[in-house]
Order: structure tokens, then sequence, then C-alpha cells
């Protein structure tokens, strides 16, 4: 039992510093949702959430809680997301929208809100390190990359030509159905199948995602009137989300010896 306890205490201590650029940013917009649309010294609620994750940013490199090199996973995932962004809040596509004023914003989209696909970056690269973690059998990384851009295009394609999502889906089961993920605690090694990961990580950003809607951070089109939690639907798209982090951060971090993929040094 004193092993299993001091494991979980662990286990939950490096979680929560993995994802504390999420959690510092959860926390930051339900502070500053009575701010509303009002400005305030000439600056908006957006533009004040950019300068605070900035800030996060820059404290996280300062104190050595972040490396360079997984800054620079989140940098080019922050740039892939506000295209993406960009694209999908397109009064033509709507998908989503920003309700509030921004002074810094690019079209439709304030800045802030690539830092909201930074902090999953964030969690992913800061969390394989943290927990020592390889991985077995993992599909060839020209397989992975394939279905990653595959995914990505998919997001904004999908308003011109067919939905292939389920495909892809169908085409991540087979080549990660026999993945493993290793990670350690307490100095153990334990293991858990990759698939399973993707799911448990889609449904903890579904999460967040509801957190977010509910303090007005964007809405999607059903939620303007009213908010109600955001459709089930959403793990999907979080799901294929998660394939790209996970090509990104081996492509920058990853090395792959004795058959396995585990990180690079972050010296």
């Amino acid at each position: 039992m004193r092993i299993l306890f001091f494991s979980l205490v662990e286990f939950l201590y490096k979680a929560v510093s993995a994802a504390l650029f999420g959690i510092l940013l959860l926390l930051a917009f339900a502070i500053t949702a009575p701010m509303g649309y009002e400005s305030f010294w000439g600056f908006y609620r957006y533009d004040y959430l950019l300068f605070y994750a900035l800030i996060i940013q820059a404290l996280l490199l300062y104190f050595k809680l972040e490396s360079w090199a997984e800054a620079r996973v989140i940098a080019l995932f922050h740039l892939m997301a506000m295209v993406m962004e960009i694209f999908l809040t397109h009064p033509a596509i709507a998908s989503w929208q920003y309700p509030q004023p921004a002074v810094f914003k690019l079209w439709t989209v304030p800045l802030f809100a690539g830092f909201m696909y930074s902090a999953v970056g964030s969690f992913f690269a800061r969390s394989l390190r943290l927990f020592q973690v390889s991985f077995i059998n993992l599909p060839e990384f020209r397989w992975m990359l394939l279905l990653a851009v595959l995914s990505y295009i998919n997001f904004m394609s999908k308003f011109f030509v067919p939905d292939i999502r389920y495909l892809l889906f169908a085409c991540s089961i087979f080549i990660f159905w026999k993945t493993k993920l290793l990670f350690q605690v307490q100095q153990r090694t334990y293991q858990l199948p990759m698939l399973l990961v993707f799911v448990i990580l889609a449904f903890l950003i579904w999460i967040a995602e509801n957190i977010s809607t509910f303090y007005q951070i964007w809405l999607y089109p059903s939620q303007v009137d009213a908010w109600h939690m955001v459709g089930w639907s959403k793990l999907g798209s979080w799901y294929l989300l998660l394939l790209l982090s996970l090509v990104l951060v081996l492509r920058i971090l990853g090395v792959q010896q004795q058959g396995r993929w585990q990180l690079k040094s972050n010296k």
C-alpha cells in the first residue's frame, strides 16, 4: 500500500507539472471572465490573456521547467494551430467564434488562441520527459507523419470534400494497435496501450474545452444563445490532434534506439 500511495502521489505531481501551462490558462479564463467585452487601459480580455500566456512561457523557460527544444515544438504547434483557426473561424465556415474584441488579432482570431493548442503540445512534450516515456512497436515515422498530415488537412478540407475522419480513425487503430507507451513512476516502469492513452488525453482536453466555452473563450454556433456541454463528437477531433502532437514531438525531440523511441537529451 505504501508503494502504491507514493507512486500515485508522484504520478499526480508529474501529471500536474506537465499540464502546468494548461492549468494556468484555465485559471486565467475563470478569473478574467468578469472583464467581458469591456476595454481596460486600451486592451481587452483576450489581449491580457496573450500577455499572460507570454509571461508563463517566459517563466517556464527561465526556471528551466521547459527546455528550448520543447519550446520549439510548442511554437510550431502554435503556428499550425493559428492557420487552422483562421480558416475555421472565417465567416464562410464559422465552425466556432471568438465573441469578444481584441487589439492583437489576425482576422477573426485573437493571438492568444494559439497558446491553447500550445498548452496541449507543452503537456505532451513535458510529460514525455517527466515520465521518461519510451515507445514499443511505434509505427514507422513516415506512416505516422502521413496520418498526422491527412488529419490536419481533413480539419479544413471536410467543408469541400467528404470527411474522412472515420477512415483516419481506422488507420490509426491499425497502425497503433500494438504500440505500447512505457513510463516510469517510483523507478518502476509501467506500460499502457498507446490507443488508450490517446483516448484518455482526448477526454481530458474535452473537459478543458467545456471549461473554456463555459467562460466564453470561444463559442460554437449552438452555444451562442445559451451554453451547453460540447458534443461528444469533439473527442474525435482532439484524438486526431493528439496524433499531430505526437508526430511533432517525435520529429523534434525523439530518437530511435534499440528498437524503441525515446527522447533525446534536452541539454
